[in-house]
């Protein structure tokens, strides 16, 4: 009960503990989530930090301590921050990478998909068709609240500087030419405004760059906040209808594109002749002439770090001969030497000329092995393989190692926005990337028929996680299935231990009972016997007989208890061996009598657990005692085998002997088999009339005890209760009488 108790009292105080526990979880988790415990926000670009950042679309990625977007996709996002921030100002610096499109910030918004204006919140920025400031509202649709005209206009590949704050239904937004010191500032009252939401970045149909990014809870106290307008209506139809018209005219080339880089050839008198006729992309590598000039037209796949473009039948790279500043997307006029290769060509000394904008490609998805053979070099493919290895290559690169049907290739990734997820990737994952095809071995070192050079982070993603029965999960699911055995094994043990100690417990508790009731009512009645003997007359001599009959009786009962209350208290097995033990009871059962007995051990006396030795012990007491009292012998043998694995038990007497049958009542030979099964153990009895009998038990021990040195000896024990081993040398207060 004790042992009990003290469990339970400790299961109690453990399920508190994990109580308060899960309570200061809790609240920490409710004030880190809190709107005001993330504000202010500061963006960590320069250290090359990005990953609370998600994108929708667009290729972006760090660099030079800003975030990029190199690509022409409508409707591109990046979104950070709490769903649940209401007032606040949101301030950067933004760049424009393209003369036909807008970039900007994002406000209070949610519930974002990837597709153009496919989000609810508010939208402040630059918009270089018309060169105004705007603020719009987008619902998975378009709304233009306000537009105003930037002094000096807008300009691509300038830096501007923005703040847009919202509080309450307020939205105000200032634009500041950072090279000019000229700016522009508007502000709306939406009614029915949007109460909450995070901050983004947005282009639409351009790239951009922004850096230096800065959230900040809106207070009343600011006094920046010009005053607000009424809305206006939305831009005019005819920048519309010239878009459509663009689109479906993509040969047309606006007049108002003269900023754009015009190329031509020129011969050396310094007139102009007409450009070298547009050739397919995919016919180039039909014609092998070394150094021949070319002209093709297509769209740019990957303009970091090297250029590639591509149409419809097919890919090249490009190396020009000036800076360039194309974004994914663009649609371009290459003009250059073109060089053939056995699967691959690159135009070198490349002249490039910006056609117009365009929404990116879409990927080719094909399989490794169509990869592999060379026939979409340079092109943007879309490739599912198993990750095999990560590592780092050079120039801040991450190089993928993967496999997919038997066929091994390689994928090349910059370090920027979401590296340390990619890094992170377990083996065996599976993957699909989207990237440029590369065989050429200048790329390949021929390690691998093909890579992929991969734009931005956002063209990786997991399709599976790696299989649970990997090596190194089939490795630490056995660990823990092992260790998860030893911990039951060694529950299993306590739970026998605390089940032992309990009955031991109990045992003592009803000797110390037995030792203040029964053994002293014996004494009581052993004492009053005795006094009316001692008062009465000598001349009553049958009284006087049955008087000393009954004190007799109660003084051998007196010497009976207290033998039964040593055999129960625990003392007596832990102090001594059970072979010392069972020779102990032995002396005490023939003393003062003409039986002999002889203790024989082999082995060492073991620590054996006290279980075993306490079922051993009452199977060796219940036997000699039989003997004592039925068998009538004179020599009684006790022999204790402590053995590698087991230990062996034998009562010996060379007495009358029996007949043994199934009719046997009473303990006897029932409760001792049952003692022995128990502990796993066997019993065997054999007894013959006028040979003796013999009981023995052979009991298993646990693993952990080993085999040690044998070491044989004999006690040998004398009719009148002497004994070879000094430990019996102390005076026996019991006593037998038959």
């Amino acid at each position: 009960m004790k042992v009990t108790n003290r469990i339970r009292g400790r299961l109690r105080i453990a399920g508190i503990g994990l109580a308060i526990a899960s309570l200061l979880g809790m609240a920490a988790t409710v004030f880190l989530t809190r709107p005001s415990s993330r504000l202010p926000y500061h963006d960590s670009f320069a250290s090359g930090q990005a990953g609370e950042w998600t994108a929708f679309g667009g290729t972006w990625e760090l660099a030079n301590g800003a975030m990029r977007n190199d690509s022409d996709e409508r409707g591109a996002k990046l979104l950070t921050g709490s769903k649940d921030w209401k007032d606040y100002s949101f301030s950067g610096d933004v760049e424009l990478l393209g003369e036909q499109g807008d970039a900007g910030l994002m406000l209070r918004s949610g519930d974002e998909e990837r597709g153009v204006d496919s989000y609810r919140g508010y939208y402040v920025g630059l918009r270089s068709n018309d060169e105004n400031l705007i603020i719009g509202l987008a619902d998975h649709g378009w709304i233009e609240l306000a537009a105003r005209p930037m002094p000096g206009g807008v300009h691509a590949f300038e830096w501007y500087h923005f703040k847009a704050t919202v509080r309450g239904c307020q939205i105000t937004a200032i634009a500041t030419d950072i090279s000019t010191g000229a700016f522009q500032q508007a502000s709306v009252i939406d009614k029915d405004c949007v109460p909450q939401g995070r901050v983004g970045l947005r282009s639409h149909s351009s790239g951009g760059v922004w850096k230096n990014l800065e959230v900040l809870p809106s207070t009343a106290s600011e006094r920046d906040l010009p005053q607000a307008s009424p809305l206006v209506a939305p831009p005019k139809l005819s920048y519309a209808v010239d878009e459509l018209e663009r689109i479906s005219n993509p040969d047309r080339v606006d007049a108002s594109s003269s900023n754009k880089e015009q190329v031509i050839d020129k011969r050396p008198d310094g007139a102009t002749v007409n450009a070298v006729p547009v050739e397919s992309i995919g016919g180039l590598r039909l014609i092998r002439i070394k150094s021949r000039r070319t002209t093709v037209r297509g769209t740019v796949i990957l303009a970091y770090p090297s250029l590639y473009v591509q149409d419809a039948t097919g890919g090249v790279a490009v190396i020009a001969s000036s800076e360039t500043h194309l974004k994914i997307g663009d649609e371009v006029e290459v003009t250059g030497e073109v060089d053939v290769h056995d699967f691959s060509c690159v135009i070198r000394n490349a002249n490039v000329r910006l056609l117009w904008a365009h929404a990116p490609a879409p990927a080719l998805a094909v399989t490794a092995g169509m990869a592999a053979t060379g026939a979409f070099d340079a092109m943007f493919l879309e490739v599912d393989g198993d990750l095999w290895a990560t590592e780092a290559g050079p120039d801040n690169t991450l190089l993928l190692t993967l496999r997919s049907d038997g066929q091994s290739f390689q994928a090349i990734i910059h370090e920027g926005r979401g590296s340390a997820s990619v890094r992170s990737l377990s083996r065996r994952s599976i993957l699909r990337l989207r990237g440029v095809c590369v065989v050429d071995s200048l790329h390949t070192h021929n390690l691998t028929p093909f890579l992929l050079l991969i734009p931005s982070t956002d063209d990786l993603e997991v399709l599976a996680g790696a299989p649970w029965w990997s090596a190194r999960n089939l490795l630490i699911i056995g660990l823990v299935s092992v260790t998860l055995a030893l911990l039951a094994y060694l529950l299993y043990i306590h739970a026998r231990h605390w089940r032992l100690q309990a009955i031991v417990e109990e045992r003592e508790r009803i000797a110390h009972e037995m030792h203040d009731t029964l053994a002293q009512c014996f004494v009581g009645i052993g004492f009053q016997l005795q006094a009316i003997s001692n008062g009465m007359p000598k001349s009553m001599h049958a009284v006087n007989e049955q008087l000393d009959l009954a004190c007799e009786l109660v003084r051998h009962s007196h010497e009976e208890a207290r033998r039964s209350l040593l055999t129960l208290r625990r003392e007596f097995l832990e102090s001594e061996p059970l072979h010392s033990a069972l020779n102990t009871f032995a002396c005490r059962m023939v003393e003062h009598g003409s039986i002999k007995v002889l203790t024989v051990v082999e082995g060492e006396g073991t620590p054996t657990p006290y279980r075993i030795k306490d079922v051993l012990f009452r199977i060796g007491q219940e036997a000699i005692a039989n003997a004592v009292r039925h068998g009538n012998p004179s020599v009684l043998k006790i022999e204790v085998d402590y053995r590698n694995a087991a230990v062996m038990m034998l009562i010996a007497d060379d007495g009358g002997g029996f007949t043994p049958s199934g009719d046997l009542r009473g303990f006897g030979l029932t409760g001792m088999r049952k003692r022995a099964e128990g502990i796993s153990g066997t019993l065997h009895l054999s007894s013959t009339i006028g040979s003796g009998t013999q009981v023995r038990v052979v009991a298993p021990l646990p693993p952990r005890l080993t085999l040690l040195k044998v070491n044989r000896y004999v006690w040998r024990q004398g009719g009148r209760g002497g004994s070879n081993d000094s430990r019996n040398d102390k005076k026996n207060p019991y006593s037998y009488r038959r």
